[in-house]
This record gives C-alpha cells, structure tokens and sequence, in this order.
C-alpha cells in the first residue's frame, strides 16, 4: 500500500514517516509540506496525492479541510487525519469531502485510548447513572497548556454518548469551595501538570458499593505515529465515509 506523508518536515511528519517505513506491506511513496518548503525527498502536493492510496496529515485544521477538498476533487487518496484545531467551518469541508472519498479522523490515534473509549461507552451504558458516578483524570507534562486534554474530552463524550446525554448537560468541569451534594449523572473532570508525564488517562465509575476504573499510560509519543499507520491500513480500499478509530477498532458497525 502506498502512503503519502503530509507535513513530512514537523515533528509528527517525521515520526509517521519512520512508523510507516517500519510497517510491512507499506511503502512512503511521497511526503509533502506547505508550499516553498525546501527539504530532500519533498514533492508538490499533486504528485504526492497521484502516488498514494492514503495520505497521512498531521498539520493544522486548515491545511487539513484544504487537503480534503483537493482529494475529495479528484476522487482520491483516502484520508488520515491527526490534525487539532478545526473550526466549524473546516469541519463541514471534511465532512463533505466524506461524501466522495474515506476520511478517518482522530484526536488521538492510540489504539489504547481508542480502545478504552470503546469500553467506557459500553460501561457508561451498562452501569445506571442513579448509582454509578463518573469521574475523568488526566495528567500531562508541565508545558501543557490547555486543560482538560483532547483525550479527557473525547472519553467524557463517549461515557455521555454510552448513557444518552450531551456531555455539556451533565459536565463538571472543575470543583472549588462549598459544592453540594453531588448530582445523579454528573461526569466530572480532574486534572495533573507535573514533570514530563507523556499521558496518563482514567475514567471511574464509583457507586456506594464498588469502584470501576479503566485507565491508560502513555509512555513513548511514537505510539499516536504507529496508531495512524495502523488505521491507514485500516482505511485503504474503503467506501467513501467518514470513520475514526472506533471503527478500526471495531466498537461501530455499519
């Protein structure tokens, strides 16, 4: 299979090159970067889109809904996107360019968080919200600026898809001072900045009687590399849609 590398001069172009390279049965035909980077190996996105049957981007939200368009346009490659940072307008271009080719967007392509999601929607519909309490903990490295991360918000949102919910309607985001009681259905956030602690993810269900906790660690950053190359694979020769990784995973059927 053939895979073409966007953004193949930043941090996680990089990464994603090596990870593919790695992978039997799989071939970087073409990595690419914005227009004028100068590096060697770099083509034009053009050809880069003629010599690939899946692109793998990790860049900015627009530079991603641009590429859709442009693969959407001529009906191909497939797309995996990691990029962050959509607005709702580069989200409806992604969304469109679905209709025409595959595109799999993630926010993080763990298959290990990918997978716990799968089982906190199971366990959130499972375990009744009158007496099971959710709790989502994080913890990242000191420089990381925004909280909670990407990763508590998508589990958050797949404990709240589990029981029916908007995660908005039932979020307590943080907790300071005389609270009260807490309310049936609530999903809580707790959050760590420490050291250089690459990742670490938890989600608890807590009744009177018992507590439930499902959890990951993150220890090495090649992992969300080597999770895209897996849902290329994945993704080649699919019908035009949009997936993500539960899909790969095999939490969603269609």
């Amino acid at each position: 299979m053939r895979i073409a590398v966007a953004g193949a001069l930043g941090r996680m172009g990089r990464v994603v090159h090596a990870a593919a390279e790695a992978r039997d049965g799989l071939q970087v035909t073409a990595r690419f970067d914005q227009p004028g980077a100068e590096g060697p190996g770099l083509v034009d996105v053009e050809a880069a889109l003629a010599a690939a049957d899946v692109v793998i981007d990790f860049t900015t939200g627009a530079a991603s809904a641009a590429l859709a368009e442009r693969c959407a346009a001529r009906g191909g490659p497939a797309m995996v996107i990691g990029s962050t940072g959509f607005d709702a307008e580069q989200l409806r271009a992604v969304q469109a360019a679905s209709e025409r080719v595959a595109v799999l967007r993630a926010g993080n392509f763990s298959l290990g968080i990918n997978m716990l999601m799968g089982l906190v929607q199971q366990a959130a519909r499972a375990l009744s919200a009158a007496d099971y309490d959710i709790e989502v903990f994080e913890a990242h490295h000191r420089r990381k600026v925004d909280a909670p991360s990407g990763t508590a918000l998508m589990l958050a949102d797949a404990a709240a898809e589990g029981r029916g919910v908007a995660l908005d309607d039932v979020a307590r985001w943080t907790r300071e001072g005389v609270t009260g009681v807490r309310p049936a259905g609530e999903i809580g956030f707790s959050v760590m900045r420490g050291g250089e602690i690459v990742g670490e993810h938890s989600v608890v269900f807590a009744a009177e009687d018992e507590i439930l906790t499902l959890s990951h660690s993150a220890r090495d950053r090649g992992l969300f590399a080597r999770g895209a190359v897996e849902a290329a694979t994945w993704l080649a020769g699919k019908p035009p849609g949009a997936y993500d990784m539960r899909d790969v995973l095999g939490f969603r059927t269609r």
